[in-house]
């Protein structure tokens, strides 16, 4: 049997053990599994830095948590409904079993100093990944935009207003992203026109 033939059988246990390991090694939500989700995809040669941005940009449009969203995404891309299966399996596993642990054993945590510590930290360490992975964002996002100074005035200021409508006024991230999609279509045809004019 050939290396190629293996890998190609492999691929729903590497799905799952993908996810299992991100499911269970990222603490703060889908947010926070942007880096490592991009470092392993990009590793492994299942999405490039272009598609992991469309994977980001399709999973938050959509209802439901951006963590299991994304590993339906990457799944169904590589093996179809099949490798969604898998991929959100393995993503939704460790989450289910520590909740179930934590419940049984809650009594013991809720006044333990070492389990408090433990948590103190990981919030911090999450902070920092969920930084990293907005810089790392941002600045790939920037990068695909550039072109013309009028798409690289609109994509400044469609950042800008989004990140003062969200971070100052409250606003639903949900009605943003909405907003963003709608001015993005209507750039789009705008320029379009102009450009056949």
């Amino acid at each position: 049997m050939s290396e190629n033939t293996s890998k190609k059988e492999n691929i729903y246990l590497q799905l799952f053990i993908e996810f299992f390991t991100l499911g269970l090694f990222t603490f703060g939500g889908g947010y926070a599994m942007i880096g490592l989700l991009e470092e392993r995809m990009t590793r492994r040669g299942w999405l490039d830095s272009d598609e992991i941005l469309d994977c980001i940009a399709v999973t938050q449009t959509l209802p439901g948590v951006i963590a299991v969203n994304m590993s339906l995404y990457v799944g169904y891309r590589l093996k179809g409904i099949k490798g969604a299966l898998v991929s959100v399996f393995g993503m939704v596993l460790p989450s289910f079993v520590i909740i179930i642990l934590i419940a049984m054993f809650m009594e013991n945590f809720g006044d333990n100093r070492y389990i408090q510590g433990a948590l103190k930290g990981i919030r911090i360490a999450t902070l920092g990944l969920i930084l990293s992975a907005a810089v790392k964002l941002a600045g790939k996002t920037f990068d695909k935009v550039k072109g013309s100074k009028a798409d690289s005035a609109f994509s400044i200021l469609l950042f800008c207003v989004s990140f003062l409508l969200i971070s100052f006024m409250g606003v639903d991230a949900v009605w943003v992203i909405l907003g963003g999609m709608i001015l993005g279509i209507f750039y789009s045809l705008i320029k379009a026109r102009r450009a056949e004019g």
